[in-house]
């Protein structure tokens, strides 16, 4: 992701961040965002998990960096532990309060498949939909104008399903974990085509 979409998807929760802000956070070491070959920084999920962490206990805890930054090598340890908290499953209540959701955005969201419950359950990947929802209502989209954006993202992950599949029918010991880093990868790399196509149009319709 660029940082621009990872500030999408914390507005919604955090209103007062800014770019600037994220950009001091990695200034101080707190999250280390890698850097495509032109210089641009390239954000994953577990950077996003980051910063929710770091901005929840500033405003919470009103905690300085320092100490936040050492709770962090203490509770999260290395990125993969941040990545297995995303199967922490949610209430329908607790997903509205953490989205900052009404019932019928919710509601609207399920009926037009951009989430949905497993077991009436919701993991972070429904919360991170639910997020970003609400903070692009603030410009007028809503769950009906994103259809386009679930079709996209399904084809993108038919794309995914395609490259692994061989590998998982070799059934070879470790292909599951090949497979798994293979769609990590491939994953990424739709994610930042799909953010330079969105861009460049962007750039068109501006005119530039």
């Amino acid at each position: 992701m660029s940082i621009g979409e990872v500030l999408a998807l914390l507005q919604g929760e955090f209103p007062d961040v800014t770019i600037s802000k994220i950009r001091f956070l990695e200034g101080e070491g707190l999250i280390e965002p890698e850097r495509s070959p032109s210089g641009y920084r390239k954000f994953t999920h577990l950077h996003v998990q980051q910063l929710r962490y770091i901005l929840t206990e500033q405003r919470d805890h009103y905690l300085p960096l320092r100490v936040i930054k050492d709770k962090m090598a203490e509770e999260l340890g290395r990125p993969r532990a941040v990545q297995e908290n995303r199967e922490v499953l949610l209430s329908r209540a607790e997903l509205l309060e953490a989205a900052g959701l009404d019932e019928e955005t919710l509601a609207e969201l399920e009926d037009y498949g951009l989430l949905a419950a497993r077991a009436r359950r919701y993991d972070q990947d429904a919360l991170d939909v639910a997020r970003s929802v609400g903070a692009l209502s603030r410009f007028g989209l809503h769950a009906r104008h994103l259809r386009a954006v679930k079709a996209a993202a399904e084809r993108e992950s038919g794309l995914v399903e395609q490259a692994v599949a061989p590998i998982l029918k070799r059934r070879a010991p470790g292909a599951i974990g090949e497979a798994d880093e293979v769609a990590r990868e491939l994953s990424s790399l739709l994610l930042e085509l799909h953010a330079a196509l969105v861009r460049a149009g962007v750039r068109g319709v501006l005119g530039r």
